[in-house]
């Protein structure tokens, strides 16, 4: 008699039939080319501005070291996690949420609630980081047109905020598409912006002196160059790979290895030009933005303001789809529990819930980049307690556990190298970030109108 087969994932007797996460928000329907625009919007934002600013704590030796080393072991962590979730669904088990795949393939209930955890901590943050950002944009526009003009930062929030709103009733991920392609090409613009105004200002005849030093303290020096670092692992980040494949069509496999070769063609177009221009010209006075940089508060704009104000515009759309594309493991697990399959995504029962719980969100978000202008400062904490478990640990030990490679081989110990090398680096940028947060601690005033560099 032969043996029964396997479960489809994807049959109308799926377990996702019933789930309203996945069906509705996680929506399998894109191709590969999706993926990447995806996954380039969660990973190449507005932080690339930070580049220069993580360079001040490394020097050019070890800042271009970390950049590659980090870009390289990202891309190869990607790619592990993309084949663990290849061979699932072979298996016969699709797994839609890093959650899900964690607690499978290492057998432990407790992994389950650390990646919901660590991934609600990073999305959130990531989301009220895209509204304080895109205030601070506004902001900043508004200074150069009215410069005693009355309205606060805590405004333009509020403005961030209600578009948020509204563009957070697009119902699928997979919706997202093309705001993700558009999001792309914004990344691309702004660079291009950024590193054309960084070489007219170190050109020009007000360049700023340029000092390349580091800490003059080894203990200084040593804990700004593992908040550097911190910073580089948040801006590879993403901590939603395994989200961001559910939204393919199946089969999937093998369609997220072309989105990664994608989104990593943007990441040498964009990340090394704006680090290179940006430290070659500010050198160790580098702002945590750039832009900012360009534009101090004394002294004539170092590039043409139209030209810096178009940069502010660009990062200012992009900012809006990176605050969509982190809150989508928010609303899937939202949806999970309000929502009701049996009925249409945009019927009566699950239109008003969804819409309810989107807006409380989103208001959520915007009232603590309001009260929280600092954000910038936790970063780096971000980085080392949120990326790199989730980037740079668990794609190694989730490959291990799932293809066995022998103890003697080469891709054993380069796994395992990898997971206790950058888990000590998390360890020391947790620490070194939350030094950081304390020093800092006297200039951090709730609701200032203000951001904290």
């Amino acid at each position: 008699m032969a043996p029964p087969p396997k479960p489809d994932p994807f049959s109308a007797d799926s377990q996702r039939e019933a789930d309203a996460g996945a069906v509705f928000v996680l929506q399998s329907r894109g191709e590969w080319w999706h993926a990447g625009f995806h996954l380039t919007t969660a990973i190449v934002g507005p932080t690339i501005l930070t580049l220069p600013y993580a360079f001040k704590g490394l020097g050019w030796g070890l800042g271009f070291i970390c950049l590659t080393v980090m870009g390289m072991v990202t891309f190869y962590a990607y790619y592990l996690m993309s084949k663990v979730l290849d061979y699932c669904e072979k298996d016969g088990r699709r797994h839609i949420r890093f959650r899900e795949l964690a607690a499978d393939v290492l057998g432990s209930g407790w992994m389950f609630y650390f990646v919901i955890f660590i991934q609600t901590a990073i999305n959130t943050g990531v989301g009220i980081g895209a509204i304080l950002l895109a205030g601070e944009c506004l902001q900043i526009m508004y200074s150069s047109l009215s410069p005693d003009g009355p309205l606060k930062l805590y405004e333009f929030i509020a403005m961030v905020t209600v578009v948020m709103i509204v563009l957070s009733q697009l119902p699928t991920f997979h919706s997202l598409r093309h705001i993700n392609l558009a999001s792309l090409f914004l990344s691309l613009g702004y660079t291009s912006i950024v590193v054309g105004a960084c070489i007219h200002a170190g050109l020009s005849k007000n360049a700023p002196s340029r000092d390349y030093s580091l800490e003059s303290s080894g203990s200084a020096r040593v804990f700004s160059a593992f908040t550097s670092i911190s910073i580089i692992a948040a801006i590879f980040g993403n901590g939603i790979l395994p989200e961001i494949q559910a939204t393919l069509a199946p089969p999937a496999t093998g369609k997220m290895v072309k989105g990664l070769l994608m989104c990593y063609t943007v990441i040498v177009l964009t990340f090394y030009p704006a680090a290179v221009s940006g430290y070659w010209t500010f050198g160790n006075k580098s702002n945590s933005n750039i832009i900012k940089s360009l534009m101090p508060d004394e002294g004539p704009s170092l590039a043409p303001t139209w030209v810096l104000g178009l940069g502010v515009i660009f990062v200012l759309l992009q900012l809006f789809a990176i605050g969509l594309v982190y809150s989508q493991v928010a609303y899937e697990i939202m949806e999970k529990k309000s929502a009701d399959v049996k009925q249409g995504m945009f019927s009566k029962r699950n239109l008003i819930p969804r819409l309810i719980l989107r807006t409380l969100y989103m208001i959520f978000c915007g009232f603590m980049a309001a009260m929280l202008p600092f954000f910038g400062d936790i970063n780096g904490v971000v980085g080392a307690v949120g990326f790199i478990p989730l980037d740079f640990v668990l794609p190694m030990l989730l490959y291990n556990m799932t293809y066995k490679p022998p103890k003697s081989s080469l891709t054993y110990w380069v796994n395992l190298s990898i997971m206790v090398v950058f888990t000590g680096a998390g360890l020391m940028g947790a620490f070194s970030s939350v030094r950081k947060l304390i020093l800092d601690a006297s200039k951090f005033k709730l609701f200032s109108s203000n951001v904290v560099d």
